[in-house]
């Protein structure tokens, strides 16, 4: 048998469930590195009442993804559905995943209801859900101890109201394999066709076996994540890549960059144990550098700012410190950590007149074509440069389209995003930095479009570079 001919299954990825202390950034690069799988579904999770940083990155990560990634937000009411089809504007396939526990314990405690009063809830959500974003799936939550009759009723409440996936859920940690298959028996057969994933705990560390189990009964879907909690995504495409051939199954993940992405995305978390993560005391990458206090002087700051990778002239250095200085005094502060560091070269280093000016951008991305980006640069002498590309996502396109117009490729350095503002209409910081023969030029860029500060951060960065090689 060829592997065309095993049947597919789909990898959903939950990682992002499991990682609320990391920053904003550990938490893009997370989705980036997450995105280079081929991982089928990336699960963002619930997006928390009021949280706007949760929302940008959710943004920011639909435009990150490849086009054939699904981006699912888990929705638990009508506000919750709208705040997350909102967030999910930039994502080339997006879906709401309706997401209701089915035991009594939880079904009580959290709603109030007994079970079978949650049935109703499951078909008018899916489609009040369906009318914002047409692919909607179903999470049954506890699912593994709800009552038979109950799941077989929520599997059939779901299929009916159009959902695209149902999906099981084993919260509790204590499901044997055979139990688990049985769930996936019930629900199959309560709703034929409709596609029945499987969400085991570890607790007991018989998540992997559950979910082989519950392929082997028939479910086309296993939520793996790259740290601990759920089905480790290691363990489950070793065991494919092992037996997949006896089993007839097969995975779409690329099983060579699966480990090394794991370590990555886990190096995080250990970072941040022991206190010292490269995001939070480092201005982008493993720099190392500490906090500067509010009075240090300008050789310290200078020292600091090369440590960070950048060369300075000796009006750069000035203009550097003077920012550092006011931007001590007016926050009051007394130490200045190096990522706002990093942010005040961007912002005080290379102020001559620009050699390339953003006039216009376009960009296409969806679930049916590939992202691409038109980007209109005029230089300083009033000439219109035109770049077009076909990229990995909406900001791959666009940088690429920009080194398309000026027939050079940059080192990208460090690419950052981060809400400076609060509401629906938040806006993004993007912080930029391009190496050039050895030396970092760093750009800003601010909007409420995610895309559109990302490609003013790059130009910005060009900018410095273009200048300084014209004044050589």
């Amino acid at each position: 048998m060829n592997n065309s001919e095993y049947r597919r299954i789909s990898v959903s990825d939950s990682t992002l469930r499991f990682c609320g202390n990391y920053t904003f950034k550990e938490k893009l690069e997370t989705v980036r590195l997450l995105g280079k799988l081929g991982i089928d579904i990336l699960e963002f999770g619930r997006l928390p009442d009021g949280d706007k940083s949760a929302a940008l990155l959710c943004r920011t990560a639909g435009a990150l993804l490849p086009p054939d990634c699904v981006l699912s937000v888990d929705v638990t009411g009508r506000e919750s559905a709208d705040a997350a089809a909102a967030a999910l504007s930039s994502a080339p396939r997006a879906r709401l995943t309706v997401s209701l526990p089915l035991s009594t314990v939880q079904a009580e405690y959290l709603y109030h209801k007994k079970p079978a009063a949650m049935i109703g809830m499951i078909g008018e959500l899916i489609k009040y859900a369906s009318e914002l974003i047409p692919d909607v799936a179903f999470r049954a939550g506890d699912a593994t101890r709800a009552e038979p009759g109950i799941l077989a009723a929520a599997a059939k409440a779901a299929k009916e109201a159009g959902a695209s996936l149902f999906v099981i859920c084993d919260d509790s940690g204590e499901t044997l394999p055979a139990e688990t298959a049985a769930c996936v028996k019930a629900a199959a057969e309560a709703a034929p066709g409709l596609e029945i994933g499987i969400e085991a705990s570890d607790r007991l560390g018989l998540a992997a076996a559950s979910a082989l189990a519950a392929v082997e009964a028939g479910a086309g879907c296993v939520g793996c994540s790259m740290l601990p909690g759920a089905v480790p995504a290691v363990a489950f495409a070793g065991i494919v890549a092992a037996r997949g051939s006896n089993l007839g199954i097969s995975i779409g993940t690329d099983t060579t960059l699966l480990g090394h992405t794991a370590g990555r995305i886990a190096a995080f978390a250990e970072n941040g144990r022991s206190g010292r993560t490269p995001f939070e005391n480092g201005a982008g990458g493993d720099m190392g550098v500490g906090d500067l206090p509010a009075d240090a002087d300008i050789d310290a700051v200078s020292a600091s700012v090369r440590a960070i990778g950048y060369e300075l002239d000796d009006a750069d250095r000035l203009k550097v410190f003077e920012s550092f200085r006011e931007l001590a005094a007016k926050s009051g502060r007394k130490r200045v950590g190096a990522r706002e560091l990093d942010a005040i070269v961007a912002q005080a280093t290379g102020g001559g007149k620009p050699v390339y000016r953003l006039e216009a951008y376009v960009i296409n991305s969806g679930n049916m074509i590939a992202a691409t980006a038109h980007v209109t640069l005029v230089k300083e002498d009033g000439t219109k440069l035109v770049g077009f590309c076909v990229g990995d996502g909406p900001i791959d396109a666009s940088f690429l389209a920009i080194e398309q117009i000026i027939g050079h490729h940059y080192e990208l350095d460090d690419f950052q995003i981060r809400a400076v503002t609060e509401g629906r209409e938040a806006m993004g910081d993007a912080l930029v930095r391009l190496r050039a023969d050895g030396r970092l030029y760093s750009g800003k860029g601010l909007s409420t479009d995610i895309i559109g500060a990302s490609i003013t951060a790059y130009v910005n960065a060009l900018n410095k570079i273009a200048g300084k090689q014209n004044s050589n």
